[in-house]
């Protein structure tokens, strides 16, 4: 149940900053996760964006949502210390809770955002038209890496986490 509980804030977390990403662009660097000719439409926007009270908003808007992650993660290990998980069972309420977060972005975000609806385009009317929009994979090589990183991080927390047992 835990699991399910983590990976739902884990997908709100992230539909959240990339729509607060969007929303304000905080930084000018964000507009990188989009596809090429996405990002050839914005740059003239980006080059004169000027710092505003709209994107410091954005900036503390990311920083808390970074800060959610952590406390997602925090939540998840310490329940895990209270019941006295193995390592296995840490690594396996990561490991499901990650999977769970990357299956939401690239079906939700990646899919279905990207390439089915305009929510893009509603904030980014300067895309309107880019043929990235309805490119569904143009990040894979990004997706793939993340994927393969995600047990090795998934060790990694198991292992904190098993060494906080008392």
């Amino acid at each position: 149940m835990m699991e399910l509980v983590l990976s739902l804030a884990g997908c709100a977390l992230l539909f959240l900053g990339i729509w607060v990403s969007t929303l304000a662009m905080p930084w000018k660097r964000l507009a990188l996760f989009f596809p090429q000719d996405v990002q050839e439409r914005l740059q003239p926007r980006l080059d004169r964006l000027p710092m505003s009270p709209k994107r410091i908003v954005g900036w503390g808007m990311l920083f808390l949502l970074a800060a959610g992650y952590i406390a997602l993660v925090w939540i998840g290990g310490m329940d895990g210390v209270r019941r006295g998980f193995n390592f296995q069972r840490f690594f396996l309420r990561f490991f499901i809770v990650g999977a769970a977060i990357k299956a939401f972005d690239i079906i939700a975000l990646d899919y279905f955002l990207l390439t089915k609806t305009h929510f893009f385009q509603h904030y980014l009317p300067e895309t309107e038209g880019c043929a990235g929009w309805q490119s569904f994979g143009y990040n894979r090589k990004q997706q793939l890496l993340q994927i393969a990183l995600l047990p090795i991080v998934c060790v990694v927390l198991a292992k904190l986490f098993t060494a906080l047992l008392p």
